[in-house]
């Protein structure tokens, strides 16, 4: 497992972002482990975890000019993922939307950077798609398109339309690269390997990957 992977998910696991049971969904299934990005609560915490996704997109290869920020959880993400690679001697733009448009002020949706060029955008998972179409909507919009997509878990359940994973068919529809920092697979191989995993959440993870699982 890469070290950007294993720091992840021990960090995920200490902030208790990462939690196994039995958790009732949106789309209703029944899952035996959550991810919750919102209790990355501290500066240290944050600061690990913008160095996990920095390092997991340049592993991915992508080029790209620009980083944006769907609002609202991923308005921190990305400022911790800017930051994480100005750290390490690269200065990218870093822009985010408002959900409402402002009516004083500056006024408008738009929020930091100007969006131009290729713009890789940070978010916590991919569930129903709707802030990479939402993003894509609103990059489009500019200057700008949507070149990547990047979340800290792929959950590599099928998405809505056949056997892929939700964030494959929206990587297939839009033409962007889909970034992930874990998937199940990682997930799963960390369970087995983590002594303070219980060791009935591997089997439980196995059981509904079978159930729900994509193919690809």
């Amino acid at each position: 497992m890469a070290p950007y992977k294993r720091s992840f998910l021990e960090l995920a696991l200490n902030a208790h972002a990462l939690r196994f049971g039995e958790f009732t969904l949106k789309s209703g299934r029944v899952s035996p482990y959550f991810f919750n990005a919102s209790a990355f609560s501290t500066g240290h915490q944050l600061r690990i975890l913008g160095e996990c996704y920095r390092d997991a997109i340049k592993a991915s290869g992508v080029g790209f000019d620009g980083l944006f920020g769907p609002a609202y959880k991923g308005i921190p993400l990305a400022t911790a993922v800017a930051i994480a690679f100005a750290e390490s001697g690269e200065d990218f733009p870093v822009s985010f939307n408002r959900k409402e448009v402002k009516a004083h002020g500056e006024g408008g949706s738009l929020l930091g950077a100007p969006l131009s060029g290729r713009i890789l955008a940070i978010d916590d998972v991919v569930t129903a798609g709707t802030a990479v179409r939402e993003s894509v909507e609103f990059i489009g919009g500019f200057d700008a398109h949507l070149r990547a997509f990047c979340v800290a878990v792929d959950r590599q359940e099928r998405g809505q339309t056949g056997t892929q994973s939700a964030l494959a068919e929206l990587a297939s529809q839009f033409a962007l690269t889909p970034i992930s920092i874990v998937t199940l697979d990682d997930i799963m191989a960390f369970a087995l390997d983590d002594s303070r995993v219980d060791a009935s959440v591997a089997p439980r993870i196995e059981a509904y990957r079978a159930q729900y699982g994509a193919m690809a």
